[in-house]
Protein backbone atom coordinates (compact mmCIF):
# COMPACT_ATOMS: atom_id res chain seq x y z
CA UNK A 1 0.00 0.00 0.00
CA UNK A 2 2.80 2.74 0.86
CA UNK A 3 4.62 1.77 -2.92
CA UNK A 4 1.10 2.18 -4.86
CA UNK A 5 0.11 5.36 -2.20
CA UNK A 6 3.86 6.55 -3.27
CA UNK A 7 3.30 6.46 -6.95
CA UNK A 8 -0.31 8.26 -6.49
CA UNK A 9 1.27 11.09 -4.89
CA UNK A 10 3.91 11.47 -7.53
CA UNK A 11 1.90 10.83 -10.61
CA UNK A 12 -0.15 14.30 -8.87
CA UNK A 13 2.71 16.42 -7.79
CA UNK A 14 4.27 15.71 -11.00
CA UNK A 15 0.59 16.76 -12.98
CA UNK A 16 1.13 20.19 -10.93
CA UNK A 17 4.82 20.84 -11.63
CA UNK A 18 5.11 19.96 -15.64
CA UNK A 19 6.77 22.96 -17.28
CA UNK A 20 3.31 23.21 -19.67
CA UNK A 21 0.82 23.30 -16.34
CA UNK A 22 -2.09 21.24 -18.31
CA UNK A 23 -4.20 21.54 -15.41
CA UNK A 24 -4.35 25.28 -15.66
CA UNK A 25 -6.31 27.51 -17.86
CA UNK A 26 -4.22 30.39 -19.51
CA UNK A 27 -5.32 29.96 -23.07
CA UNK A 28 -8.62 32.02 -23.12
CA UNK A 29 -10.61 33.96 -25.57
CA UNK A 30 -12.64 36.53 -25.16
CA UNK A 31 -15.02 38.38 -26.80
CA UNK A 32 -13.75 41.96 -28.56
CA UNK A 33 -16.40 44.88 -28.59
CA UNK A 34 -18.89 44.65 -31.64
CA UNK A 35 -17.41 46.83 -34.13
CA UNK A 36 -19.50 47.44 -37.33
CA UNK A 37 -16.49 46.05 -39.45
CA UNK A 38 -17.65 43.71 -42.61
CA UNK A 39 -17.56 39.68 -41.91
CA UNK A 40 -17.82 39.60 -45.66
CA UNK A 41 -15.04 37.23 -45.75
CA UNK A 42 -16.43 34.62 -43.38
CA UNK A 43 -18.67 31.71 -44.10
CA UNK A 44 -20.19 29.79 -41.10
CA UNK A 45 -20.45 26.26 -41.70
CA UNK A 46 -23.17 24.37 -39.52
CA UNK A 47 -23.80 20.57 -40.15
CA UNK A 48 -27.57 20.24 -38.16
CA UNK A 49 -29.36 16.46 -37.66
CA UNK A 50 -32.74 16.66 -35.90
CA UNK A 51 -31.05 20.36 -34.33
CA UNK A 52 -34.52 22.16 -34.39
CA UNK A 53 -34.43 22.60 -30.65
CA UNK A 54 -31.35 24.50 -30.91
CA UNK A 55 -30.68 25.49 -34.58
CA UNK A 56 -33.28 28.70 -34.45
CA UNK A 57 -30.87 30.47 -31.26
CA UNK A 58 -27.76 29.58 -33.03
CA UNK A 59 -28.14 30.83 -36.03
CA UNK A 60 -29.83 34.08 -34.43
CA UNK A 61 -26.02 34.48 -32.48
CA UNK A 62 -24.79 33.68 -35.48
CA UNK A 63 -25.74 36.04 -38.07
CA UNK A 64 -25.79 38.73 -35.09
CA UNK A 65 -21.87 38.88 -35.39
CA UNK A 66 -22.17 41.51 -37.76
CA UNK A 67 -22.91 42.01 -41.54
CA UNK A 68 -21.45 40.32 -44.28
CA UNK A 69 -21.60 36.96 -42.35
CA UNK A 70 -22.92 33.72 -44.80
CA UNK A 71 -23.96 30.67 -43.28
CA UNK A 72 -24.74 27.43 -44.24
CA UNK A 73 -26.51 24.88 -43.12
CA UNK A 74 -26.54 21.01 -43.78
CA UNK A 75 -29.54 19.27 -42.90
CA UNK A 76 -28.12 15.71 -43.03
CA UNK A 77 -31.45 13.85 -43.40
CA UNK A 78 -33.38 15.39 -40.33
CA UNK A 79 -36.91 14.18 -40.07
CA UNK A 80 -37.64 17.28 -37.61
CA UNK A 81 -37.89 21.33 -38.39
CA UNK A 82 -34.57 21.30 -38.80
CA UNK A 83 -34.52 22.19 -42.54
CA UNK A 84 -37.51 25.04 -42.24
CA UNK A 85 -36.44 26.71 -39.19
CA UNK A 86 -32.73 27.12 -41.08
CA UNK A 87 -34.80 28.94 -44.28
CA UNK A 88 -36.60 30.84 -41.65
CA UNK A 89 -33.78 32.66 -40.89
CA UNK A 90 -33.31 34.75 -43.41
CA UNK A 91 -31.81 35.28 -46.54
CA UNK A 92 -27.92 35.18 -45.22
CA UNK A 93 -28.62 31.10 -44.28
CA UNK A 94 -27.96 28.94 -47.50
CA UNK A 95 -29.94 25.07 -47.01
CA UNK A 96 -28.56 22.28 -48.70
CA UNK A 97 -30.46 19.03 -48.44
CA UNK A 98 -27.66 16.55 -47.39
CA UNK A 99 -27.88 13.07 -48.75
CA UNK A 100 -27.01 9.77 -47.59
CA UNK A 101 -23.66 9.12 -46.25
CA UNK A 102 -21.60 7.44 -48.06
CA UNK A 103 -19.56 3.81 -46.97
CA UNK A 104 -16.64 5.06 -44.81
CA UNK A 105 -17.73 8.32 -44.18
CA UNK A 106 -19.01 9.41 -40.95
CA UNK A 107 -22.24 11.52 -41.02
CA UNK A 108 -20.74 14.87 -40.13
CA UNK A 109 -17.64 14.94 -42.38
CA UNK A 110 -20.25 14.07 -45.15
CA UNK A 111 -22.36 17.13 -43.97
CA UNK A 112 -19.35 19.46 -44.08
CA UNK A 113 -18.15 17.97 -47.46
CA UNK A 114 -21.48 18.96 -48.91
CA UNK A 115 -21.64 22.39 -47.20
CA UNK A 116 -18.04 23.38 -48.46
CA UNK A 117 -19.00 23.50 -51.88
CA UNK A 118 -21.20 26.23 -51.22
CA UNK A 119 -20.77 30.21 -50.73
CA UNK A 120 -17.00 30.13 -50.55
CA UNK A 121 -14.83 32.69 -48.55
CA UNK A 122 -11.57 33.09 -46.94
CA UNK A 123 -12.20 31.65 -43.55
CA UNK A 124 -14.79 29.02 -42.72
CA UNK A 125 -16.10 28.95 -39.61
CA UNK A 126 -17.32 25.19 -38.66
CA UNK A 127 -19.49 25.42 -36.05
CA UNK A 128 -22.01 23.01 -34.49
CA UNK A 129 -25.45 23.50 -34.57
CA UNK A 130 -25.62 23.55 -30.90
CA UNK A 131 -22.97 26.42 -30.64
CA UNK A 132 -23.75 29.98 -29.45
CA UNK A 133 -21.49 32.93 -29.87
CA UNK A 134 -22.06 36.32 -27.66
CA UNK A 135 -21.30 39.43 -29.41
CA UNK A 136 -18.06 40.14 -30.54
CA UNK A 137 -16.94 36.21 -30.72
CA UNK A 138 -16.17 35.85 -34.21
CA UNK A 139 -13.99 39.44 -33.96
CA UNK A 140 -12.42 37.48 -31.17
CA UNK A 141 -11.51 34.07 -33.54
CA UNK A 142 -10.35 36.30 -36.52
CA UNK A 143 -8.24 38.40 -34.40
CA UNK A 144 -6.57 35.36 -33.05
CA UNK A 145 -6.76 33.73 -36.33
CA UNK A 146 -4.42 37.03 -37.59
CA UNK A 147 -1.86 37.00 -34.39
CA UNK A 148 -0.34 33.03 -35.34
CA UNK A 149 -0.96 34.07 -39.06
CA UNK A 150 -2.78 31.37 -40.56
CA UNK A 151 -3.94 27.89 -39.89
CA UNK A 152 -6.60 26.85 -37.31
CA UNK A 153 -7.71 28.13 -34.39
CA UNK A 154 -10.68 26.59 -32.40
CA UNK A 155 -12.14 26.87 -29.17
CA UNK A 156 -13.08 24.18 -26.28
CA UNK A 157 -17.35 25.87 -25.59
CA UNK A 158 -18.24 26.05 -22.42
CA UNK A 159 -20.89 23.62 -21.45
CA UNK A 160 -23.93 23.55 -19.93
CA UNK A 161 -23.80 23.53 -16.26
CA UNK A 162 -27.48 23.40 -14.89
CA UNK A 163 -28.08 19.86 -13.02
CA UNK A 164 -26.26 18.25 -10.12
CA UNK A 165 -24.49 15.58 -13.00
CA UNK A 166 -23.62 18.58 -15.49
CA UNK A 167 -22.09 20.28 -12.41
CA UNK A 168 -20.73 16.76 -11.51
CA UNK A 169 -18.97 15.31 -14.71
CA UNK A 170 -18.73 17.94 -17.20
CA UNK A 171 -15.77 20.01 -15.90
CA UNK A 172 -14.25 17.04 -15.64
CA UNK A 173 -14.26 16.14 -19.05
CA UNK A 174 -12.93 19.52 -19.86
CA UNK A 175 -10.61 19.07 -17.71
CA UNK A 176 -9.41 14.84 -18.47
CA UNK A 177 -9.29 16.49 -22.25
CA UNK A 178 -6.56 19.19 -21.55
CA UNK A 179 -4.82 16.17 -19.72
CA UNK A 180 -4.85 14.18 -22.53
CA UNK A 181 -3.76 17.74 -24.92
CA UNK A 182 -2.22 19.81 -22.99
CA UNK A 183 -3.39 22.94 -24.73
CA UNK A 184 0.34 24.53 -23.96
CA UNK A 185 1.66 22.17 -26.14
CA UNK A 186 -0.89 21.85 -28.74
CA UNK A 187 -0.39 25.82 -29.35
CA UNK A 188 3.56 25.10 -30.21
CA UNK A 189 4.44 24.97 -33.55
CA UNK A 190 7.61 22.62 -32.61
CA UNK A 191 5.00 20.61 -30.27
CA UNK A 192 3.60 16.78 -32.12
CA UNK A 193 0.62 17.56 -29.60
CA UNK A 194 -2.20 18.25 -32.22
CA UNK A 195 -6.32 18.70 -30.91
CA UNK A 196 -9.40 20.61 -31.37
CA UNK A 197 -12.60 20.91 -30.06
CA UNK A 198 -15.01 20.50 -32.94
CA UNK A 199 -17.93 22.93 -31.67
CA UNK A 200 -15.89 26.06 -32.87
CA UNK A 201 -13.36 25.89 -35.43
CA UNK A 202 -11.59 28.67 -37.79
CA UNK A 203 -9.48 28.13 -40.90
CA UNK A 204 -8.65 29.25 -44.47
CA UNK A 205 -11.05 27.73 -46.69
CA UNK A 206 -8.40 27.36 -48.65
CA UNK A 207 -6.69 25.20 -46.68
CA UNK A 208 -9.48 22.57 -46.59
CA UNK A 209 -9.11 22.76 -50.33
CA UNK A 210 -5.04 22.15 -50.46
CA UNK A 211 -5.43 19.55 -47.62
CA UNK A 212 -8.49 17.79 -48.47
CA UNK A 213 -9.81 18.18 -45.58
CA UNK A 214 -12.47 16.24 -44.56
CA UNK A 215 -12.38 13.19 -47.40
CA UNK A 216 -9.01 13.00 -45.96
CA UNK A 217 -10.14 12.38 -42.76
CA UNK A 218 -13.91 11.10 -43.34
CA UNK A 219 -13.79 7.75 -41.51
CA UNK A 220 -12.82 9.67 -37.84
CA UNK A 221 -15.33 9.80 -34.90
CA UNK A 222 -12.94 11.92 -32.97
CA UNK A 223 -13.05 14.63 -36.15
CA UNK A 224 -11.73 17.56 -34.75
CA UNK A 225 -8.54 15.83 -33.53
CA UNK A 226 -7.59 14.35 -36.37
CA UNK A 227 -8.53 17.60 -38.61
CA UNK A 228 -6.12 19.04 -36.12
CA UNK A 229 -3.08 16.71 -37.02
CA UNK A 230 -4.02 16.68 -40.41
CA UNK A 231 -3.09 20.54 -40.42
CA UNK A 232 -0.58 20.95 -38.24
CA UNK A 233 1.38 17.84 -39.95
CA UNK A 234 1.42 19.83 -43.01
CA UNK A 235 3.11 23.05 -41.17
CA UNK A 236 0.27 25.33 -40.19
CA UNK A 237 -0.15 26.48 -37.51
CA UNK A 238 -2.92 25.30 -34.83
CA UNK A 239 -4.70 26.72 -31.19
CA UNK A 240 -6.60 25.80 -28.53
CA UNK A 241 -8.45 27.38 -25.99
CA UNK A 242 -11.56 27.86 -24.05
CA UNK A 243 -14.12 30.84 -23.82
CA UNK A 244 -16.81 31.66 -21.71
CA UNK A 245 -18.64 33.67 -24.30
CA UNK A 246 -18.87 30.90 -27.05
CA UNK A 247 -20.97 28.11 -25.25
CA UNK A 248 -23.18 25.16 -26.33
CA UNK A 249 -26.65 24.55 -25.11
CA UNK A 250 -27.18 21.45 -25.41
CA UNK A 251 -28.27 19.70 -22.53
CA UNK A 252 -27.28 16.44 -20.49
CA UNK A 253 -29.54 16.45 -17.74
CA UNK A 254 -28.86 13.33 -16.34
CA UNK A 255 -26.57 10.63 -15.75
CA UNK A 256 -27.83 8.54 -18.52
CA UNK A 257 -27.14 11.39 -21.28
CA UNK A 258 -23.14 12.08 -19.96
CA UNK A 259 -22.57 8.78 -20.16
CA UNK A 260 -23.65 8.15 -23.73
CA UNK A 261 -21.39 11.86 -24.38
CA UNK A 262 -18.72 10.00 -22.89
CA UNK A 263 -19.30 6.83 -24.60
CA UNK A 264 -19.61 7.68 -27.65
CA UNK A 265 -15.65 8.17 -28.45
CA UNK A 266 -13.92 6.81 -25.35
CA UNK A 267 -12.98 3.48 -26.70
CA UNK A 268 -11.80 4.80 -29.80
CA UNK A 269 -9.80 7.73 -28.31
CA UNK A 270 -7.86 4.77 -26.94
CA UNK A 271 -7.90 2.94 -30.48
CA UNK A 272 -10.00 0.47 -29.81
CA UNK A 273 -7.45 -1.42 -28.11
CA UNK A 274 -7.76 -4.22 -25.44
CA UNK A 275 -4.05 -3.15 -24.11
CA UNK A 276 -4.51 0.33 -23.86
CA UNK A 277 -8.10 -0.56 -22.38
CA UNK A 278 -6.12 -2.81 -19.33
CA UNK A 279 -3.27 0.05 -19.04
CA UNK A 280 -5.74 3.12 -18.77
CA UNK A 281 -7.89 0.64 -16.01
CA UNK A 282 -4.51 0.30 -13.87
CA UNK A 283 -3.98 4.03 -14.42
CA UNK A 284 -6.84 5.20 -13.42
CA UNK A 285 -7.51 3.05 -10.20
CA UNK A 286 -3.86 4.29 -9.03
CA UNK A 287 -4.15 7.62 -9.49
CA UNK A 288 -8.56 8.04 -8.69
CA UNK A 289 -9.37 4.85 -6.89
CA UNK A 290 -6.48 4.22 -4.59
CA UNK A 291 -5.34 8.07 -3.01
CA UNK A 292 -8.81 8.15 -0.99
CA UNK A 293 -8.41 4.40 -0.21
CA UNK A 294 -4.76 5.16 0.98
CA UNK A 295 -6.20 8.13 3.27
CA UNK A 296 -8.40 6.27 5.64
CA UNK A 297 -6.06 3.06 6.01
CA UNK A 298 -3.71 4.61 9.18
CA UNK A 299 0.08 4.52 9.12
CA UNK A 300 1.91 5.96 6.14
CA UNK A 301 -0.13 5.12 3.75
CA UNK A 302 -2.76 7.80 4.76
CA UNK A 303 -0.04 10.52 4.61
CA UNK A 304 0.59 9.30 1.29
CA UNK A 305 -3.05 9.35 -0.03
CA UNK A 306 -3.87 12.30 1.41
CA UNK A 307 -0.97 14.17 -0.37
CA UNK A 308 -2.04 12.57 -3.74
CA UNK A 309 -5.84 13.50 -2.76
CA UNK A 310 -4.83 17.42 -2.39
CA UNK A 311 -2.61 17.09 -5.01
CA UNK A 312 -5.50 16.12 -7.29
CA UNK A 313 -8.40 18.56 -5.97
CA UNK A 314 -5.66 21.20 -6.30
CA UNK A 315 -5.03 20.32 -9.64
CA UNK A 316 -8.76 20.92 -10.78
CA UNK A 317 -9.59 24.21 -8.64
CA UNK A 318 -8.41 26.51 -11.78
CA UNK A 319 -11.54 24.24 -13.73
CA UNK A 320 -14.13 24.70 -10.96
CA UNK A 321 -12.95 28.37 -11.07
CA UNK A 322 -13.45 28.93 -14.49
CA UNK A 323 -16.62 27.53 -14.84
CA UNK A 324 -17.70 29.41 -11.69
CA UNK A 325 -18.40 26.45 -9.30
CA UNK A 326 -17.72 25.95 -5.63
CA UNK A 327 -14.03 24.40 -4.66
CA UNK A 328 -16.33 21.48 -2.91
CA UNK A 329 -16.40 19.58 -6.17
CA UNK A 330 -12.46 19.17 -6.34
CA UNK A 331 -12.06 16.24 -3.63
CA UNK A 332 -14.92 14.17 -5.80
CA UNK A 333 -12.76 14.29 -8.45
CA UNK A 334 -11.81 10.53 -7.40
CA UNK A 335 -15.63 9.50 -7.78
CA UNK A 336 -15.50 11.61 -11.43
CA UNK A 337 -12.69 9.48 -12.84
CA UNK A 338 -13.83 6.23 -11.83
CA UNK A 339 -17.26 7.04 -13.33
CA UNK A 340 -15.35 7.49 -16.37
CA UNK A 341 -13.67 4.69 -16.21
CA UNK A 342 -16.80 2.92 -16.30
CA UNK A 343 -18.00 4.23 -19.64
CA UNK A 344 -14.80 3.76 -21.24
CA UNK A 345 -15.69 0.04 -20.41
CA UNK A 346 -19.38 0.47 -21.57
CA UNK A 347 -18.21 2.45 -24.70
CA UNK A 348 -15.41 -1.21 -25.40
CA UNK A 349 -18.11 -3.20 -24.58
CA UNK A 350 -20.35 -2.18 -27.11
CA UNK A 351 -17.62 -1.76 -29.52
CA UNK A 352 -16.91 -5.40 -29.18
CA UNK A 353 -20.50 -6.32 -29.81
CA UNK A 354 -19.85 -4.77 -32.82
CA UNK A 355 -20.70 -1.08 -32.89
CA UNK A 356 -18.36 2.02 -32.92
CA UNK A 357 -20.07 4.58 -31.86
CA UNK A 358 -23.84 5.72 -31.86
CA UNK A 359 -24.90 9.61 -31.96
CA UNK A 360 -27.79 11.85 -33.65
CA UNK A 361 -30.01 8.66 -34.58
CA UNK A 362 -27.14 6.60 -36.52
CA UNK A 363 -24.95 3.65 -35.72
CA UNK A 364 -21.46 3.28 -36.64
CA UNK A 365 -20.37 -0.48 -36.37
CA UNK A 366 -16.90 -1.65 -36.03
CA UNK A 367 -15.46 -3.19 -39.93
CA UNK A 368 -16.48 -6.54 -38.46
CA UNK A 369 -19.92 -5.85 -38.86
CA UNK A 370 -20.42 -3.08 -41.36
Amino acid sequence: MIWLATAAALCWVTVLLLPWQPWRLRERLEPQAPTAASHNDVRILIPARNEASLLGATLEAALAQGPGVRVVVVDDQSNDATAAIARAAGSRVRVVAGTPCPPGWSGKLWALQQGHQHDPRTLTLLLDADIRLAPGSLDALKQRWRLQGDGLVSVMASLRMSTFWERLLLPAFIYFFRLLYPFALVNRRDSGVAAAAGGCILLPTALIDELELFRRIRGELIDDCALAREVKSACHPVWLGVSRAISSARPAADLKALAVMVRRTAFTQLGRSPTLLLLCTVLMLLVFALPPWAAVSGGQAAVLGVIAWVAMSVSFLPTLHFYGLAPIWAPLLPVIGLLYLLFTWQSAVACWSGERAQWRGRTYLTEAHT
